[in-house]
């Protein structure tokens, strides 16, 4: 009898065991399917509307909203609950919530896992943008704010600690903006590594770094994601924002928030891909520094994406800066040469306006900005502007005179 019992519960326990596998499968394929997770941006005059009511009659589920676009995200379950939310006369459009991904090579990847943390070295692409020459001038963009829209930041890294004043996690608000990838704390170590004997030194080695981890420890993560991250970074005051990521997607939703920064008066520097072709998005969008990638013989990469909306190009090609735990790895990408560009920026914000005031309000614009930083570029590739490098290799030195 006893083992009737205890055959009787196994069973039970098999049954609803396959039933929970499936509901567990089931709820992931519908909230990974890119293709019915979308952002539903509402007209002005759906104030009042129950939009949440709206969106259970549909079938739908409410992922989160999106203020900055007044949007909310939601998964569909097919095509015909789309259209519904696209016939409605409160709704302005319908988006595709598309992956965005860290733009590096990962076939270059070299991680140096120590236990005690090497002499500090000077990375060649900071050197050859002359980053090192601005500090001398009692300028190393202190209290700068970056915003660094990835997959986090390492929040043990001892080149990096100190200079990281806080940050959020987009994907789950619950849980931390620590760094579970990698790609974010190379970025970051670009950008700010701390002047202090070990490791690697960044373009601005006291920049007051903010870890807004869109990005999850695969590399990639969903568009409305990077959207929320850039409302954050609007609403705590950053004052340039890196994003070392894209998407070949052009999406109207994305390009309203990078919108939104720049009237914030924000500097956003974007990767422009390593495709070899064309730019990819954010970086194609007019209010975005696109950056290109350059190796040691300051010959744009094979792989580096080019085109009329490159503005600048960068040092991109086997850089050694900080990884996630507390740990060195060498890589390369255009993401890897658009935080150069993001210290020298920070550089810059450091400096008085001066002639390039052009609206006379006494502080860097990011247009103003923009052009001082190609205004001082060294030139490459052909005179002048070109698709492959834009106006030339960013100086920052040159650029903060």
């Amino acid at each position: 009898m006893k083992k009737i019992i205890l055959l009787g519960l196994a069973i039970i326990f098999i049954v609803f065991g396959f039933a929970l596998i499936k509901i567990q499968v089931s709820a992931k394929t519908n909230t990974g399917n890119n293709g019915y997770r979308k952002i539903v941006v509402w007209k002005n005059n759906a104030k009042d509307f129950d939009k949440e009511k709206n969106i259970k009659v549909a079938r739908g589920r409410k992922v989160k909203s999106l203020p900055l676009i007044n949007a909310t995200v939601i998964v569909l379950p097919d095509k015909e609950s789309e259209q519904a939310f696209k016939n409605n006369p409160y709704v302005l459009r319908v988006d595709d919530d598309v992956v965005v991904e860290a733009l590096f090579k990962e076939e270059r990847l070299k991680i140096l896992k120590r236990t005690s943390q090497p002499a500090e070295t000077l990375p060649w692409g900071i050197d050859r943008i002359d980053a090192e020459k601005v500090w001398p001038l009692g300028n190393t963009a202190n209290s700068i704010k970056v915003g660094v829209i990835d997959t986090g930041i390492s929040n043990k890294h001892p080149d990096l600690f100190a200079n990281i004043k806080g940050g959020v996690n987009t994907i789950n608000p619950f849980k931390s903006w620590n760094d579970d990838n990698g790609h974010g704390s190379h970025v970051a170590g670009i950008i700010a590594a701390l002047d202090n004997d070990i490791g690697v030194i960044g373009a601005g080695p006291q920049i007051d770094l903010y870890a807004i981890k869109a990005l999850g420890s695969n590399g990639s993560g969903y568009l409305s994601d990077v959207i929320e991250g850039i409302d954050w970074a609007i609403a705590n005051n950053m004052q340039v924002i890196n994003m070392s990521l894209g998407t070949t997607s052009d999406i109207q939703s994305f390009h309203e928030a990078v919108i939104r920064a720049k009237e914030a008066g924000i500097i956003v520097v974007a990767a422009a891909g390593n495709s070899g072709a064309a730019v990819n998005y954010p970086a194609a969008y007019p209010e975005v520094i696109a950056v290109s990638a350059i190796d040691q013989d300051n010959v744009i990469a094979s792989w580096s994406s080019r085109g009329p909306e490159v503005d600048l190009a960068a040092p991109g090609v086997s850089i050694y800066s900080t990884y996630k735990g507390k740990g060195y790895a060498t890589l390369s990408g255009t993401s890897m040469a658009a935080p150069h560009v993001a210290g020298s920026a920070a550089l810059v914000l450091n400096t008085p306006v001066g002639s390039y005031d052009a609206n006379a309000n006494g502080k860097w614009d990011p247009d103003e900005l923009k052009k001082k930083l190609q205004d001082t570029a060294i030139d490459l590739g052909s005179s002048g502007f070109d698709n492959l490098y834009g106006w030339g290799l960013v100086n920052a030195f040159s650029a903060v005179q």
